[in-house]
């Protein structure tokens, strides 16, 4: 069979036959999963080194776009993926690039210029999802992979075959971490030590609390737009659970980690319990109208990582999550250590949702 029928079967496979037999099948995925791991660490060398040239000019406002405000710490990442995808992308893999910072009706393919309907992936990419905590050295922010097979515009999050997440460490910060995953194979972790460059392997696990007593767990709200709907519709989760007040109070500990990759992480590694985002219907109660405070999907498609790790992440209703793979789409997700956390949660919230929004 030629190369070009080769191709042409493999895009006809990804529309006719179920995921988890395609990736058993499909033995290049663990090297596509390989070449993000090496883009995102080229990523997160390049601002290491553009950091310690001129950190002050990282919080400077480059552009404002439908999906975010674009930082110039945002635009130098931007410059690095273009150049290694030229570089390094296997040709007879054509992939469609969507990303935070690529213009609305912009179309980005590798080779370049690669008409989209010709392309067999489409790779969905955060480059800095926290920038704000990068910008200003405060705390790790992470790039954020996924690809999936090209399905044009019904190309959605439950299509992700690849999955791949990096810390960008702050200034202090000797550690990278680093988990990455094929469906269906479980999650590969490990960390970088900036210092030495030299990888150790790196434990993963999801809490195995069947509580929520002494851990952290929350609910976004990390601006002042509707804070005071999301704290109180958390706080009347917290009561219906039994804990608001318990034994005096202080029970449950709250985490506003701004990135949402980075509270996946926190899933992953154990600290939180669980994690969600419910801001497009508070938003949505009150008017605000604001997509580019929400999360989007590239912001959360490093969801299967903690799927692969026993955990859940869903629609706020128990349902899955299907935005499509674009920049703009609001997104409302809840995240859980196991599902027996989920249980617990879900019907409760559902219900504080409709009441509330």
């Amino acid at each position: 069979m030629s190369n070009s029928s080769k191709t042409a079967c493999a895009v006809l496979c990804f529309n006719l036959v179920p995921f988890v037999s395609f990736v058993v099948n499909n033995p290049d995925l663990n090297l596509a999963r390989k070449l993000l791991c090496e883009l995102q660490n080229h990523i997160r060398d390049t601002l290491i080194t553009a950091r310690a040239k001129s950190a002050h000019t990282f919080a400077r406002i480059a552009a404002v776009t439908a999906a975010d405000t674009i930082y110039e710490v945002d635009k130098i990442s931007e410059e690095a993926i273009f150049a290694w995808f030229t570089k390094h992308w296997p040709k007879s893999w054509p992939v469609e690039l969507v990303m935070e910072g690529i213009e609305d009706g912009e179309v980005v393919t590798f080779p370049r210029g690669t008409p989209v309907a010709k392309t067999q992936f489409r790779c969905i990419l955060d480059p800095i999802d926290g920038t704000r905590n990068l910008m200003y050295d405060k705390r790790s922010a992470w790039i954020l992979s996924g690809l999936a097979p090209q399905r044009g515009a019904r190309t959605n999050l439950t299509d992700l075959v690849v999955s791949v997440m990096t810390e960008l460490p702050t200034s202090k910060m000797w550690r990278s971490d680093q988990v990455s995953a094929v469906r269906g194979g479980g999650v590969v972790a490990r960390a970088f030590n900036v210092g030495t460059r030299r990888w150790s392997k790196l434990a993963v696990r999801p809490s195995q609390a069947t509580d929520f007593e002494h851990g952290f767990a929350s609910i976004a709200r990390f601006f002042p737009e509707g804070k005071e709907l999301l704290g109180r519709i958390e706080e009347d989760l917290w009561k219906a659970l039994g804990v608001h007040g318990k034994n005096g109070g202080q029970l449950v500990f709250d985490d506003q980690y701004i990135t949402t990759g980075g509270q996946i992480y926190e899933l992953l590694i154990g600290h939180d319990r669980m994690l969600g985002d419910i801001r497009p219907a508070a938003y949505g109660k009150l008017g605000l109208g604001h997509a580019s405070l929400c999360c989007h999907p590239y912001d959360i498609c490093t969801a299967m990582l903690l799927q692969e790790a026993g955990g859940i992440v869903e629609t706020p209703d128990g349902k899955t999550l299907r935005a499509p793979l674009d920049t703009t789409t609001a997104v409302s997700w809840m995240g859980y250590a196991n599902p027996t956390l989920a249980r617990q949660v879900r019907p409760i919230l559902k219900r504080l949702l409709k009441e509330h929004c």
